[in-house]
């Protein structure tokens, strides 16, 4: 974790927005946190779907009846994973290559993109620093299947072309978005955690995830990019703070009590220069996010920061390492509370500033 943000609190969003409008969804991100900008992904559209996004590029992808998989069966399947290698050992050498190749979002996909270098192209001033996001390589992989219906995880080579697909992706993403020459941040989104140590994902090691992990995070850190983390719910928070991202996003307003209880874990990261983004404003059920306010989330905030403070690290170097986000994205949510979802986010994020 050689290079070091110092946010000191500002409000940072998740990808996904209720809308079917990319630049409304992003003149909405620049009302609310125009210190971060975003690209909004807009999953009303299915191929801006967490999976159907970033599938295109892969080899040997079928749609059968809005069905997608991956064919190893096929004839052309071999001659199509050693095209992708072959175009991923030409984008690694020379990453100018990488615009318009098979890792970039295409004119369907990147709807989001496009919108967020328009409004890019129109700031007067720099911002603090630019958000993209890629769905993880756990969830990616756990995510899309073969034609027999098994996880692409379970298939050592197709899960190795997908974590490059992905980390050639993110490479992209930071090429593209460093226009305005401030910190590029690219968050591995990695709902797929949450399961980790369950049933569910019993099979795959922490050696496994690790490694899919750093190979993503090195392709971010390989153009100066800064690597985030988003897990949804709970999951096991030492293998997160030991992946070598740069910020750990985490559902500080749920799931505060789990997380806490790694606290060497969460010494060590901050000591290195991690930052903290906390997902402390409520997106989960509509009750909470009517009923919460900016001095309720605040009170929330202020009883978390302490303990963390009493990890024993400084209240000063807490606040500058830390991001204010919501806990999720609002794509669930109706216009009406996602746009609450942002006011509170973005207040909560002024009152933090004012306090210390």
């Amino acid at each position: 974790m050689a290079l070091t943000l110092r946010p000191d609190g500002l409000p940072m969003l998740i990808g996904s927005f209720p809308l079917d409008d990319h630049t409304a969804a992003s003149r909405l991100i620049m009302d609310y946190t125009p210190d971060i900008p975003l690209w909004a992904q807009l999953p009303i559209f299915p191929q801006e779907g967490m999976i159907p996004q970033f599938l295109p590029g892969m080899p040997a992808v079928v749609d059968r009846d809005g069905k997608w998989f991956i064919d190893v069966a096929s004839d052309a399947f071999d001659s199509e994973l050693l095209a992708f290698f072959e175009d991923y050992m030409a984008a690694s050498e020379d990453p100018g290559r990488l615009d318009g190749s098979r890792f970039a979002l295409t004119a369907s996909t990147g709807g989001g993109v496009r919108a967020l270098l328009e409004t890019l192209a129109r700031l007067d001033r720099k911002p603090f620093a630019v958000k993209g996001q890629v769905t993880g390589p756990i969830t990616f992989c756990t995510g899309v299947k073969d034609q027999e219906g098994r996880a692409i995880f379970y298939n050592e080579t197709l899960r190795d072309a997908a974590v490059k697909h992905l980390s050639l992706n993110a490479r992209w993403q930071i090429r593209t978005l460093s226009g305005p020459g401030c910190p590029v941040i690219v968050f591995i989104d990695e709902p797929a955690l949450a399961g980790f140590g369950s049933s569910e994902l019993i099979s795959i090691s922490k050696e496994d995830i690790l490694a899919c992990l750093k190979e993503v995070v090195d392709a971010v850190h390989a153009d100066g990019g800064f690597a985030g983390i988003h897990v949804c719910a709970n999951t096991d928070w030492s293998l997160v703070l030991e992946s070598g991202v740069d910020i750990v996003n985490f559902d500080a307003y749920e799931y505060f009590d789990r997380f806490i209880l790694y606290g060497s874990q969460i010494f060590d990261f901050m000591s290195a220069g991690g930052c903290l983004a906390w997902g402390i404003v409520p997106t989960l059920k509509p009750e909470e996010i009517q009923q919460e306010t900016t001095q309720s989330l605040y009170a929330g905030w202020q009883a978390r920061f302490r303990q963390v403070e009493a990890l024993g690290i400084e209240a000063r170097q807490i606040l500058a390492q830390s991001f204010i986000t919501p806990s999720c994205g609002v794509g669930s949510l109706s216009p009406e509370l996602a746009q609450r979802v942002l006011m509170l986010t973005r207040d909560l994020s002024l009152n933090v500033r004012q306090s210390i």
